[in-house]
């Protein structure tokens, strides 16, 4: 799949306010509608403010592999065309989201499949691949 960008989209805002919002969110509200972001458990371990070491060589090999850039946008951070996609296709924060050769967006990563990751940067990775939006280069001999 050629995309030149793929966009994790967190399930929280950018703002001091939106993670005071998003730790009470995490520790103690948290509910069905609206889960703590599964995106922000594997890219800075829950509530740190820092990126994990599993997140900053996963993004390295996601970058490398897919020749695409990698950007974390909150939901207050986006793009106004990525507000139009994210609104018309109906997606649920958090996503993993490819900008497409022929123009516009598609889901990459669903809600559900970045829980299923569990916190794992190497997961989400491993789902990137099953997708064919990474390709596992060959140690050459």
């Amino acid at each position: 799949m050629a995309a030149s960008t793929l966009y994790v989209l967190y399930n929280a805002d950018a703002s001091v306010m939106g993670k005071l919002k998003y730790g009470y969110r995490k520790i103690c509200k948290s509910s069905e509608k609206n889960p703590a972001c599964a995106a922000c458990d594997i890219t800075h371990g829950g509530l740190s403010l820092n990126e994990t070491p599993a997140w900053v060589d996963a993004k390295k090999a996601i970058e490398a592999e897919s020749e695409c850039k990698v950007v974390q946008w909150h939901r207050d951070e986006l793009s106004s065309d990525m507000k139009g996609f994210v609104a018309s296709a109906n997606l649920r924060y958090p996503a993993v989201v490819a900008d497409k050769a022929e123009g516009g967006f598609v889901e990459v990563m669903s809600s559900s499949e970045l829980a299923a990751c569990k916190g794992d940067a190497q997961k989400m990775v491993e789902g990137l691949r099953e997708k064919g939006y990474m390709q596992q280069k060959q140690a050459s001999l």
